[in-house]
């Protein structure tokens, strides 16, 4: 990254983003240099106007963002396709940096951010897009998850009438019969969609089968690790992604009064972590080297918890070996 001259901070909302500059020698005291712009591409285009009319160098800006789930997704693609350096930051993160805050408005928000980006410029990482084909698979993965939990939702109130009152599972069998067909039919034709998604993407298609390989991995699961890393391109280590996926627990220790056993951190993704125990659970039954770790660890006396997190973090290392090496998995062990 080229010498940065400027600092924007943005905060998104669903229909306005407000923008804050500062300049890498301005002091904070100085008046803050504010705008507000409407969440559309008009806006984004006055947005860069504006940074123009200030006597910002885009080539030598840096951007700094919020994650704000699809509200951002509009200015991120314009600030890409303007080859303008972007940092999209996790909003905790900022927060914790900020120390004690009195006060919050979009503005207020927006020079916290512009403020973290300047202070942290050394620690700043390029926000690298996904592709459409990556985009459109997390869309539906996202489509098929809320399907099935109403499709389940629906039968399992079914069922429980059908332990005590079949009069009235009959009636309700007989009203949502139509709704679950139905809904049946979007699983098939959302999964059938993904089906050829995968196909239409050669690299995307050989990440696929490179994690699938990988004994106890299954389809959604391999497509969920896809999708959340931006095909394993937003972490460079095994063991960084183990800790995203929440498997690595951290000790939980101060002085000679707190003595916490070790544990997972609040906020990893627990749809990849209870992805990723069904895999273990399947691994420990079909893959002979995991049974026999499985066993061996568990006749020592260790909680079978604790092993089977032991089993999703080996996982994750072999999945990640195999996306780096490109390359299928092999498994050489001999009972």
């Amino acid at each position: 990254m080229d010498k940065i001259n400027h600092f924007i901070g943005i905060d998104v909302s669903k229909d306005v983003f407000d923008a804050v500059l500062l300049s890498a020698e301005e002091k904070e005291s100085n008046p803050i240099i504010h705008q507000q712009f409407e969440n559309t591409i008009k806006g984004c285009r006055l947005f860069l106007k504006w940074l123009l009319k200030q006597g910002v160098d885009i080539k030598k800006c840096l951007v700094c963002a919020e994650h704000t789930g699809m509200y951002v997704n509009l200015i991120l693609a314009f600030l890409v396709e303007k080859e303008i350096h972007l940092w999209l930051e996790m909003s905790y993160r900022i927060i914790r940096s900020s120390g004690l805050q009195r006060g919050k408005t979009d503005r207020i928000d927006a020079y916290r951010i512009a403020l973290y980006a300047k202070k942290n410029k050394e620690q700043a990482v390029c926000f690298k897009p996904k592709k459409t084909v990556v985009v459109q698979l997390a869309a539906l993965l996202n489509l098929r998850e809320k399907l099935i939990l109403q499709k389940t939702a629906l039968l399992k109130t079914t069922n429980e009438y059908q332990k005590f009152d079949k009069a009235i599972a009959k009636v309700l069998t007989k009203h949502q019969a139509a709704t679950i067909k139905a809904l049946s039919k979007n699983i098939k034709q959302t999964e059938m969609t993904i089906d050829s998604l995968i196909g239409s993407d050669q690299e995307l298609n050989a990440i696929y089968n490179q994690v699938t390989s990988v004994p106890g991995v299954g389809k959604i699961t391999a497509l969920a690790l896809i999708s959340f890393t931006n095909e394993f391109k937003n972490f460079d280590s095994p063991r960084k992604l183990a800790c995203y996926c929440g498997v690595v627990p951290f000790e939980h220790t101060s002085g000679k009064s707190v003595r916490g056993k070790p544990r997972v951190h609040f906020m990893a993704n627990k749809q990849l972590k209870k992805l990723l125990h069904m895999c273990a659970l399947s691994a420990c039954n079909y893959d002979q080297q995991l049974s026999a770790y499985f066993q061996r660890k568990v006749d020592e006396g260790k909680p079978k918890m604790l092993v089977l997190n032991n089993v999703r973090n080996k996982l994750i290392h072999r999945i990640c070996a195999c996306v780096r090496d490109k390359r299928l998995f092999v498994n050489n062990f001999v009972a």
